[in-house]
Parts: structure tokens; sequence; C-alpha cells
């Protein structure tokens, strides 16, 4: 923790959000834009330097290559949250105008079948409206010469609203208008949650500073600990933590274009950076479902040079000569059960109401995850995508959301 705790100014709140990283502020952002909410949110975080968190540990990209509808239309509300943020923030002169560096994704099929998938995902894609196109070797090599293809079967490539995005400034502005409008955000750890006698709703928390705060709804935006903020109101959460490396470089020899986002048979995946540098990801393929404890982000130097280099360099043979100028490790908050975000309510604790679980792909899926989670608060129900699968029930009812586009 990076301060010492703060009390809350109320001893009751209407809801409370357990996290304040890009998940709770979306969700806390969104409820105070939300002119038929008028309740009072209190956040609640360990360390509101966030320093740690795995919002600021993200690659920061967005993309439209998913397999599932719902997915797609998720990223394109990103991607429009993004491109007019300051409209969505009222008009406000002081929010910076973003945009998208559009250098797409290129998704890499080896062999027939992953070929197939990526087929049948484009036709979802383009039916909701995406860019994505299908190129065989040929067709990749003559577009982007700098890529060894000899064993590519397919690609797909999208670049409208594929990228880079400063997902730093949207969650900046989300925390610093919340909190102006009324937002109360403390520092400090829930280490106790209370239900009624018959177990169906949270009453209150138990900070670690004492203080008992009544709540009328929670939400768990807790990331990787999710399954520590669940377990307190006695639910299970199929969530770990896994670690995840990012490595940028420069090259010898630059490419002359951008680098899409490629991703790599093998997993791994590197992308554009700008001013002549790459950014490569990855993990241990040796180890790939090792969960970590919830501080661990020690950094393997050995990866670069025994798994992930000699994979980029083989697919891009410019990347033969490089050097690392930066590297660190971070968490994906690893639903194992789908690898699609869990949230929605409990279906025996009503009012818990869950938010994590997002595998990877969360920090895209923020604006539209905040605001389908801060209209179920306001209505329970979600007014603008139904975000219906994505909740808690599919779970103990054993269905799973099978997304194919997990990187």
């Amino acid at each position: 923790m990076a301060g010492q705790t703060q009390a809350p100014k109320q001893t009751k709140y209407d809801v409370v959000i357990v996290g304040g990283a890009i998940m709770g502020s979306s969700t806390a952002w969104f409820l105070s834009d939300n002119k038929d909410f008028n309740g009072s949110v209190l956040v609640v975080d360990r360390d509101l330097t966030f320093e740690a968190c795995s919002t600021a540990h993200t690659n920061s990209c967005m993309r439209q290559q998913f397999s599932s509808d719902l997915n797609v239309r998720i990223s394109q509300f990103a991607a429009d949250f993004v491109k007019n943020i300051r409209t969505y923030m009222g008009g406000d002169e002081r929010v910076p105008e973003l945009s998208i560096r559009n250098f797409g994704y290129m998704y890499f099929a080896d062999n027939e079948g992953f070929a197939d998938v990526l087929r049948e995902s484009q036709a979802v894609q383009v039916a909701a409206g995406a860019g994505t196109e299908i190129l065989n070797a040929a067709e990749i090599k003559k577009r982007y010469p700098f890529y060894q293809v000899d064993d590519i079967v397919a690609g797909s490539i999208n670049t409208v609203d594929e990228g880079f995005w400063d997902g730093a400034a949207v969650f900046d502005w989300w925390n610093r208008q919340s909190r102006e409008r009324g937002v109360e955000y403390v520092e400090n750890e829930v280490v106790a949650i209370t239900k009624n006698a018959g177990g169906t709703q949270v009453e209150s928390i138990t900070l670690k500073s004492g203080e008992v705060i009544a709540c009328g709804q929670l939400v768990n935006a807790s990331g990787p600990r999710a399954v520590e903020t669940a377990r307190m109101a006695g639910v299970e959460l199929p969530v770990e933590p896994r670690k995840r490396y990012t490595w940028i470089f420069k090259a010898d020899q630059p490419l002359d274009q951008d680098l899409p986002l490629t991703i790599d048979p093998s997993g791994v995946h590197v992308r554009e950076n700008g001013g002549g540098t790459y950014q490569a990801g990855g993990h241990d393929y040796e180890k790939p479902d090792l969960a970590v404890g919830y501080d661990d982000y020690q950094m393997d130097y050995s990866l670069w040079e025994t798994q992930i280099w000699p994979i980029v360099a083989t697919r891009i043979p410019q990347f033969e000569a490089v050097k690392i100028t930066a590297e660190w490790a971070g968490h994906y908050a690893m639903n194992t059960f789908d690898h699609n975000a869990i949230m929605g309510p409990h279906t025996k604790v009503e009012n818990f109401i869950s938010l994590s679980g997002f595998s990877g792909h969360g920090l895209q899926q923020s604006p539209a995850m905040g605001r389908g989670t801060a209209e179920w608060l306001t209505y329970g129900e979600y007014r603008t995508l139904d975000l219906t699968p994505f909740n808690y029930a599919r779970i103990p009812e054993n269905r799973p959301i099978i997304e194919k586009a997990v990187i």
C-alpha cells in the first residue's frame, strides 16, 4: 500500500466499488454521468497511485478481431469513446483530443484449421461493420514485405480502429471527473464482507483501518485479486493472476512502414511502438498455466533470449539485430473458465456485482463494461449493449463463452 489508510467520509454508500483501476473508475465515471443515478459511490483501493495494478502494466491496444459479435461491438464502442472522449465528457476543454494509432492487428495461421477459424471470425467481424480482410501468404508478402511467411497459410488484418490508444489518459480522466462529480476514493483495503442472515445480500464491508461501511450494492473490480474479494462474500470466482511480459526494443534495421500487432502462431506478439522502436509480448510458453503471487512482478530475463526473440527474428528477419531498451512484467486477471469477463450479479448474493476476469483484453473493453455495469446498478438491466452473456450465472450453469481470439 502506497500510504496510510484513509477513512471514508460516510458510514453508508449506495454503491461500493472494490478496486479503483480501469474497471472500477470506468464504472464510477459512468455512474456519475448517468442522470438517472443520484446515489453515493465509494471506491476503495489498496494503492491510489495504481503503480502495481494491471492497468499500469498494459500494452494499451484495441482490436475488433474477435470471434463473437458481442466482443466486436464492445471494442467498437471503445473506439468511438476514445475518438470522441471530449464530447463524452461534456465538452470539457481540459480533456485531450485522443485518437487510435491504426497499425492494425495481423493474425497468422500456419494450418488450414486455424485459417478456417480466421475466415469464420472475419465473417462475424464484417457483419458487425469491421474492416477485416483475409490475405493469403503472397498477399501478405506484397503488402508487408518484411514478414517471413513460408509457413503461413493465411492472415487476418484490420487497420480500422485497431492499434494503440492512450489508455492512461482515459483512465486519468475517468478518475478525475468522477472525483469532481462526488465519487469518493479512499486508499484502504476491504478485509471482510458481511451479509444478511439469509446470505442473499451484502450488508457492509469492513476496512483494514477498522471502519464498517454499509452498502447498497458492491462491485468487485479488484482485478487479479477478485477471487479474494469474492471469497469474503462466500463467492468463488475462477480468476487468478497470470504473468505476462513486455519488451521494448530498437532494431538495427528499422522497418520502413508500420508494423501491425502481429500474433505469431506461437502466441508471441510484436507491434509498432514508434520512434524506431517496437514492442513484443508473451509469457513462459513452457509453463503457460502457471498462476503467480499477486505481488509477483519479477522479470524473467531469460525468456527473451530463449523463447521470444528467436520467434520474432524468424518471423521478421530485420529484427535479427535488436537492443532491448525497456522490459516489465504485468498480470492478466485470467478467467480460467472461459477467458472472458465475469460481470453482473451473483446468483445467490444478489447485490454482489462482478467485474473481473478479463484475461488480457480488459483495457479495450473498459468503456463498454463500465457503462454496462453502471446501467445494471442504476436500472437492474443493460440499456445499451446487452452484456447478459457475460453474467456470473453462466459459470455455475457451465455455459462458457467460446471466444477463439484470445491472445
